[in-house]
């Protein structure tokens, strides 16, 4: 079985949220953490915590939220950790993909809740867009926290960097792209420090590129890192797995 560490799912995104469940399980992926990362998200993930044994999430503040939160929707989402099936925080971190303007407000949110990570004693889930020098740095501000790089695309050496740390790295779709050359990176770093990840509905996998993605074709991602790695999908299944409810605590509560 596969558990996908991060993916989206939403009303504004699913017609029918019950089916796509049940088309998740029955592709093999027994496990989905959902993100909730704005304030309508985050109570949104945590009903669906609560209706489906399969869905487990994490909650925080995504970059683009910056001109939006303030000290007391922090303070909230300290006391929303204490929802059962709440395993990390995230996603949270850094986006300068349309520019710097708010580059010191954007590194002033994730520092603070870095701090509520490490005060928790939580894993985070971290973006990074065009923001890779910054995120590190902040990352070294924390060395007790550890997390996952979620939607990993950049160099070897930088995902090896991130490793050093005590950062899984997160593997999507975009390994499965004719024109990326994620799959080097799996190359050198090995399934011991890969997590699973649809970031569903986004970045569908091929043959399903464009199209809306889920966590049922997550084993398409297993699927690609298991043949360039040259060892069996079960392999990656199990050690994915492994890694997952090691970083996310999950083997208390699975």
């Amino acid at each position: 079985m596969l558990i996908d560490t991060h993916c989206h799912i939403s009303e504004d995104d699913y017609d029918d949220i019950d089916l796509v469940i049940k088309e998740n399980i029955n592709s093999g992926v027994d496990k989905m953490i959902v993100s909730g990362c704005e304030e309508k998200t985050i109570y949104e993930v945590i009903e669906l915590s609560k209706k489906y044994n399969s869905i487990y999430i994490t909650i925080g503040y995504h970059p683009d939220q910056v001109n939006f939160v303030d000290d007391k929707m922090l303070n909230k989402l300290e006391l929303l950790l204490k929802t059962p099936k709440v395993v990390g925080i995230g996603e949270i971190g850094l986006d300068y993909h349309y520019g710097k303007e708010n580059r010191d407000a954007q590194i002033n949110l994730f520092r603070k809740q870095m701090k509520i990570a490490e005060k928790y004693h939580l894993p985070v889930v971290i973006h990074s867009r065009d923001a890779t020098k910054d995120t590190i740095s902040v990352l070294k501000e924390f060395p007790s926290v550890v997390g996952d790089i979620h939607c990993f695309s950049g160099s070897m050496e930088t995902a090896k960097i991130y490793i050093s740390l005590g950062y899984k790295i997160g593997i999507g779709g975009v390994v499965t792209f004719k024109n990326s050359n994620l799959y080097k990176v799996v190359e050198a770093i090995g399934v011991s420090s890969i997590l699973l990840e649809t970031d569903a509905p986004y970045l569908a996998p091929v043959p399903f590129r464009g199209k809306l993605n889920s966590s049922k074709y997550l084993p398409y991602i297993a699927k690609k890192v298991a043949d360039t790695l040259n060892i069996s999908f079960d392999e990656v299944a199990k050690v994915t797995s492994i890694n997952a409810k090691s970083l996310f605590d999950l083997k208390s509560i699975l």
